[in-house]
């Protein structure tokens, strides 16, 4: 099925699950969980990509007052259906599309706010902060085991995701997120970020690759 086909659902929460890579939590020197880290964007932090579409830009938030902007690329995962204390099966049963985006990050706020015990929503929900491309139906992905993944900057190779290697499979991890809370048809899961996070510079050039897809935007 041809992305720009999808009709996809209207976004309610963007759930996101951090150090789901050992090599990324490795890299910022955080401890491996034991059980999915999670927090939340609102939909209002969403911005869209589109490989459709002439100029893709990212904004980042003012330098001189937030400092850096840092990028992780993810593979994302869109419901079709409610969840709610659901089992590794009805799970896979609610994927309906599956895309790339990038979970943004203010990461000096993030630090400094980490170190203070104080969420993270300041650091992690401002506009523009969940960056998606256009959705795939995931039934191309087959199980959703081993799905491949790559970020590029001024065609420079930065992250090269596989979903064999998270540390929680998407299945499984809808079904912990459930547990937490209900999930709602239209919801999106953002599955973590490989190694390789760096900070985004004015005028860089990205391309997101999933299988025959690509996108690319500009950073502002």
């Amino acid at each position: 099925m041809n992305s720009a086909s999808l009709k996809p659902l209207a976004i309610g929460k963007v759930v996101c699950v951090g150090r789901n890579y050992v090599a990324h939590a490795r890299e910022l020197g955080n401890e491996v969980p034991s059980t999915p880290l999670l927090f939340m964007k609102p939909a209002s932090g969403i911005v869209t990509i589109s490989n459709t579409a002439t100029a893709n830009k990212i904004v980042r938030p003012d330098t001189s007052r937030y400092g850096e902007t840092h990028y992780e690329a993810e593979l994302c995962i869109q419901l079709t259906a409610d969840l709610c204390a659901a089992t590794v099966e009805q799970a896979q049963q609610a994927v309906g599309n599956v895309t790339l985006g990038l979970d943004l990050t203010l990461r000096d706020l993030q630090s400094k706010l980490k170190d203070k015990g104080q969420p993270w929503e300041r650091a992690k929900c401002f506009d523009g902060s969940c960056v998606l491309a256009d959705w795939i139906d995931a039934r191309a992905f087959g199980d959703l085991t081993a799905v491949h993944y790559q970020l590029y900057i001024n065609d420079e190779l930065k992250q090269d995701g596989d979903s064999a290697l998270m540390l929680f499979s998407v299945y499984e991890l809808l079904a912990d997120i459930s547990h937490a809370f209900s999930l709602q048809a239209g919801d999106v899961i953002m599955t973590g970020t490989p190694s390789g996070v760096g900070i985004l510079q004015a005028g860089d050039e990205l391309k997101l690759v999933l299988a025959g897809h690509q996108w690319q935007a500009q950073v502002q």
